[in-house]
């Protein structure tokens, strides 16, 4: 089953361009993981973010991927906010160079106070947290709780075996495939802001 980047209304017509958030919420490891060129890409999303005028929102870390996309915004001139919990803090993993940090009691108001900050939620390779982080955001979308965009920057195809689980779920009627379809899966960055201007919210889950 094909996944559509860019779902159209009722009438088949493409949706409207709408601005690019000026705020997005980055999910990503707090490990480098085993690829350089995963870190490069990384790296570079970051100096893009700021080039563009977008805050960078995200968990508040120095270390891995984290670290490396705040350390590469903040070079380039971008604005960097950071969430984490009062115990991560104290274990000394906060980034002290960020612009802004909130410091939250628990991972569970972290997630809502990054949502609470952003206009967009992007998902770049990380773990079992990153992953845990994503399907929060992308089920409050399902659910009606906010009309944000979601995404999958797919770098070096980290993300491939993720929307294909997501395919079978569509085939086994647990997923709508009108919310696979409002998923944003992204290759590069220049198609990630295409599909951001190009996004509507599907249809919520109960109405």
């Amino acid at each position: 089953m094909t996944h559509d980047p860019h779902p159209r209304d009722a009438a088949g017509a493409p949706p409207a361009t709408r601005p690019l958030p000026r705020s997005i919420a980055v999910f990503t490891g707090s490990a480098l993981g085993a690829s350089p060129a995963v870190t490069d890409q990384v790296r570079a999303f970051g100096t893009f973010l700021a080039q563009h005028g977008i805050t960078v929102v995200y968990g508040g870390g120095r270390v891995g991927l984290m670290g490396t996309l705040a350390d590469s915004a903040l070079a380039a001139g971008g604005r960097v906010i950071g969430v984490m919990p009062e115990s991560l803090v104290h274990s000394e993993l906060a980034h002290t160079e960020i612009d802004d940090l909130h410091v939250v009691a628990t991972m569970h108001e972290r997630k809502a106070r990054m949502a609470d900050l952003a206009e967009a939620f992007v998902t770049l390779p990380g773990g079992s947290g990153t992953l845990e982080e994503f399907f929060e955001a992308w089920t409050w979308g399902q659910l009606g709780l906010h009309t944000k965009p979601v995404s999958l920057l797919d770098i070096d195809g980290s993300w491939g075996s993720l929307v294909t689980m997501l395919q079978d779920m569509v085939e086994q009627g647990f997923l709508a495939q009108r919310h696979l379809d409002g998923l944003i899966v992204a290759k590069d960055t220049d198609s990630l802001l295409d599909q951001l201007s190009s996004w509507t919210p599907p249809q919520a889950k109960w109405t």
